[in-house]
């Protein structure tokens, strides 16, 4: 029988990461993701034996297979790392994943380059040993050349034995619900489901999850397992109104976003707004040069969107983000971003990264977090540990750039803009399955686990489980 080892995203919510043995002794890992929060993301020697710079709990090169479930850095960001460790089979993910892996982790690879030219020249000056990047551009680049992409409800044999089929999830373009099924030597098979990031209903460019029926083991996601998303007219009226009150104070408005995903529906209805006449700021800056790179992916994807706001988007003969959002300014170069810093008000500025432990939003912060007349919006998650989690908790000042910065603007969290499925959509996906599968739930901070876990065993009437990093089970 086939193994799993949970090595990622064990009652936490980064670093996707699972092992899987088939009966024949053959490696598979089912995602490769990057911690992200608190000291995973620091140019530290020591990560404590369990962040992005400790060993892997397994030779990559023994490995025969990596399956990917979507292109965000905590389930992909760490391949680059195990192409560099001797890696060198296929990396299997759905086609628009493909396209994005391209684009996060050349730019992931990059800021693993410039921040440790940072760190190091702090180090320098204070008489510490200099410490090398994650990985490098090249090794990313390597990556690509090891991709197989896979259309949805393709199957394909990945080693002899095992079939592995991608489902839409919802959640970004190209995410996927990872079906595998295991040949046993009996001739019977075992099927394993993983969730992957399931999507919510409040992005307006995704379809919903698909909805499958069979499985002998399901791996499920519970980012937000504790609670259910607001609706979605509720948080664009309240998106509206805030943007209403910024124009009134005359500062700018300050938006952390994802790069993929989250960008692109924040574009969406910020373009809607501007459609209907709600729009008062003057511009809008995209400052993300992943970001820009993305829309293009998304648009060259664009068959997987909402039908019903496909329609409408062909119906207006929209085939970019200038025709939709007019007052849209791209900004990819480093001069132009920093020009921005000279606009004091009537500006959104979009940027990276979502949680606020770099990118070009903290440059931002520099000039404009101080500001009373300024606006925060958090529109994603914010995982423990990061900058953007301590502001959304109250903190009265954070370090930004080695620089301790006052926190003075107007705070806001709309929790209606997330691309995962809040707690009812969880319970519903996870009851329609008729094979009554072994249910573990992974992706998630263990008390909100608890919350869902609670929920699933009285609507199930059976044991849910919530693994540890470690733990191992058969299939």
């Amino acid at each position: 029988m086939a193994l799993l080892s949970f090595l990622g995203a064990a009652r936490q919510v980064t670093g996707s990461c699972y092992l899987l043995e088939t009966h024949d002794k053959q490696l598979i890992l089912l995602e490769c993701g990057m911690q992200q929060g608190g000291h995973h993301n620091d140019n530290n020697d020591d990560d404590n034996g369990n962040g992005n710079r400790s060993p892997f709990a397994f030779n990559p090169e023994h490995l025969s297979a990596v399956i990917i479930s979507h292109a965000h850095i905590d389930h992909s960001g760490l391949l680059p790392r195990l192409v560099a460790e001797g890696y060198r089979g296929p990396v299997y993910a759905t086609e628009a994943t493909s396209d994005l892996l391209e684009v996060m982790l050349m730019d992931a690879a990059h800021i693993q380059e410039k921040d440790t030219e940072w760190e190091n020249r702090w180090r320098a000056r204070r008489g510490k040993r200099a410490i090398a990047p994650i990985y490098v551009s090249n090794d990313a680049e390597r990556v690509l050349k090891q991709r197989r992409p896979v259309a949805y409800g393709e199957c394909v044999q990945i080693v002899p034995g095992v079939e592995l089929k991608y489902h839409d999830a919802g959640h970004i373009i190209g995410s996927a619900i990872v079906e595998l099924t295991f040949k046993e030597p009996s001739n019977s098979t075992r099927k394993l489901v993983f969730s992957g990031d399931l999507g919510s209903t409040c992005s307006p460019l995704m379809r919903a999850p698909t909805i499958l029926k069979e499985a002998d083991v399901l791996l499920m996601e519970s980012t937000y397992g504790d609670r259910d998303h607001r609706c979605n007219e509720d948080t664009l009226d309240q998106l509206a109104a805030i943007l209403q009150q910024a124009h009134e104070d005359g500062g700018n408005v300050m938006i952390p976003a994802f790069s993929v995903g989250r960008t692109q529906d924040i574009l969406f209805h910020l373009g809607r707004f501007y459609q209907e006449g709600r729009l008062p700021q003057q511009v809008v800056f995209l400052d993300s040069p992943m970001a820009i790179r993305a829309n293009q992916i998304y648009f060259n994807h664009h068959e997987q969107f909402d039908a019903e706001n496909l329609a409408m988007l062909r119906e207006r003969n929209i085939s970019r983000l200038e025709d939709w959002l007019p007052i849209v300014r791209l900004t990819p170069s480093p001069d132009e971003s920093m020009a921005i810093n000279r606009i004091k008000s009537g500006a959104i500025i979009i940027a990276g990264s979502g949680m606020c432990n770099g990118g070009r939003i903290v440059h931002h912060f520099k000039h404009n977090l101080w500001r009373s007349d300024c606006h925060l919006v958090f529109t994603g998650f914010q995982a423990r540990g990061t900058t953007g989690r301590a502001i959304v908790d109250g903190a009265e000042s954070v370090k930004v750039l080695r620089e301790q910065i006052v926190v003075r603007a107007k705070v806001h969290t709309l929790g209606g803009f997330s691309a995962h499925a809040g707690q009812s959509q969880l319970v519903d996906w996870a009851s329609r399955f008729e094979t009554n599968p072994e249910l573990y739930l992974v992706h998630g901070e263990l008390e909100k686990m608890e919350i869902l876990q609670d929920i699933l065993q009285k609507k199930l009437g059976r044991t849910v489980q919530i693994p540890e990093h470690g733990d191992r089970i058969a299939i």
